[in-house]
């Protein structure tokens, strides 16, 4: 059975991969997304997710919502932040390769 912190994860990189290939069509006068741009629009998927998993937690304590819902919705959140995090990392190590290169 696949997860839906998969499938939530397999969508963002699936969006992040159609702007990417949208970024190389692109005539020279339409605007083509940056890595920033791409970066903004990754954290704020962050903070979606976040924000399902803390109305997850408040329907539970409502009691309106199962508990395996809401234990879904955190582990959705805590894998998204995790690859946040990791592409933090790769960009941080990218920047200090950068920085030992010779001139």
């Amino acid at each position: 059975m696949v997860n839906s912190a998969a499938i939530a994860a397999a969508k963002a990189y699936e969006a992040q991969a159609r702007a990417l290939e949208a970024a190389k069509g692109a005539q020279p006068d339409e605007k083509v997304p940056g890595f920033g741009e791409l970066l903004n629009s990754a954290l704020q998927s962050v903070g979606e997710v976040g924000k399902a998993a803390d109305a997850g937690i408040m329907a539970e304590v409502a009691g309106k919502a199962e508990m395996v819902d809401v234990v879904t919705a955190v582990a959705e959140a805590e894998l998204t932040v995790q690859t946040i995090v990791a592409v933090r990392d790769r960009v941080i190590s990218a920047y200090q390769e950068i920085l030992r290169m010779p001139m």
